[in-house]
């Protein structure tokens, strides 16, 4: 099938806001993309000396399982209205995994050739994700050697890939604008959600494409929506020194170009043992089995608790599935091991 008839049958009714208003039923899985839920939390920090509404925006129900479907999907379709691609194109990106699983989603329904750069880091889960899509995966195993880290390994190796592949394409989720204008409409959906705009939105760093898509919406309806982000320890997205990290899809070694100063209210940091113990509480308190930047951003809210005003409203973002962490964040014997914690410690 052609790419336009593709289109037409697709994309077309997933921006055809009066087709959805007169029926429920999509037409094709993009269309299922973004109206996530948003669920109020009683229980995760019942405990808390601070007392203020909890929900979160449930956006691993996206159906690639993740936020990064909206970006993904969004820079996809930017790119075919454009003509920078056509059904005979090659799709290569850079993705410790979310994207790329979203792009490997969008490029199978697309019938488009996709091949994703990865690192040794990406977990196996992940990689068995994307080759159940279809992708191609091309591991780099060695980290860039002026820097030592494997983000700029990966990026080299895609524009190495661009140079040798005809009629290639790199939709660039760290520079493409289109990334962030995917997760505006996320915004929008709590507000309806709610009925209100929250006091607080958490959200975890990596591009940067979702905090900035948040941002953008709140500023161009001035609503009084606070927007703290919630950063690795060791990332250097907000200037701070780059350390080593463990848990992927979360933070950056070089300030993503999406960033921009006053893109988030404010932000605090969080270790990769963080991750662990705000995921393992988040499922045992509230039966939400999240990703590991999910994690960091429950142990960012239990760290900026202090600046919180009592009575707020606040909303942090779910932004993958736990599933993609079964042999890291919810492995005991990964967690002993790497991290030195303990599973009574976690539990505690």
């Amino acid at each position: 099938m052609k790419i336009n008839n593709i289109i037409k049958k697709r994309v077309v009714h997933m921006f055809t806001s009066k087709i959805r208003q007169k029926n429920d039923v999509k037409h094709g899985l993009l269309d299922v993309i973004g109206q996530t839920p948003l669920v109020a939390l009683d229980n995760l920090l019942k405990d808390s000396k601070k007392h203020f509404e909890l929900f979160a925006k449930l956006e691993y129900l996206n159906p690639g399982g993740s936020a990064k479907d909206r970006s993904g999907y969004n820079m996809m379709l930017n790119a075919l209205q454009t003509g920078k691609i056509n059904h005979d194109s090659v799709i290569i990106e850079s993705s410790s995994g979310n994207l790329g699983v979203a792009l490997a989603q969008v490029c199978l329904l697309l019938h488009l050739k996709f091949i994703c750069v990865v690192d040794v880091k990406t977990t196996e889960s992940n990689k068995r994700l994307l080759k159940a899509y279809g992708a191609e995966i091309d591991c780099v195993t060695e980290p860039d050697p002026e820097t030592g880290e494997y983000l700029l390994a990966r990026i080299k190796r895609v524009n190495q890939l661009l140079k040798e592949i005809p009629n290639s394409y790199r939709p660039n989720q760290y520079a493409n604008i289109h990334n962030p204008e995917g997760h505006r409409p996320a915004m929008e959906e709590i507000i309806d959600s709610l009925g209100f705009a929250p006091d607080y939105v958490f959200c975890a760093v990596s591009t940067c494409g979702t905090i900035r898509g948040y941002k953008e919406y709140i500023q161009q309806h001035d609503l009084h929506t606070k927007l703290i982000a919630v950063d690795a320890v060791g990332s250097v997205i907000f200037g701070t020194k780059r350390g080593k990290r463990l848990i992927p899809g979360h933070g950056a070694a070089v300030v993503p170009a999406l960033y921009y100063d006053g893109i988030a209210d404010d932000f605090v940091q969080v270790t990769d043992n963080d991750c662990v113990i705000g995921c393992r509480k988040l499922l045992r308190k509230e039966g939400i089995f999240a990703g590991g930047s999910t994690g960091a951003i429950v142990r960012g809210i239990e760290k900026y608790m202090d600046n919180i005003t009592s009575g707020s409203s606040v909303v942090f973002v779910v932004h993958d599935r736990g599933e993609r962490y079964l042999d890291t964040v919810y492995c005991d014997e990964w967690v002993n091991e790497k991290l030195g914690l303990k599973i009574e410690e976690i539990e505690d």
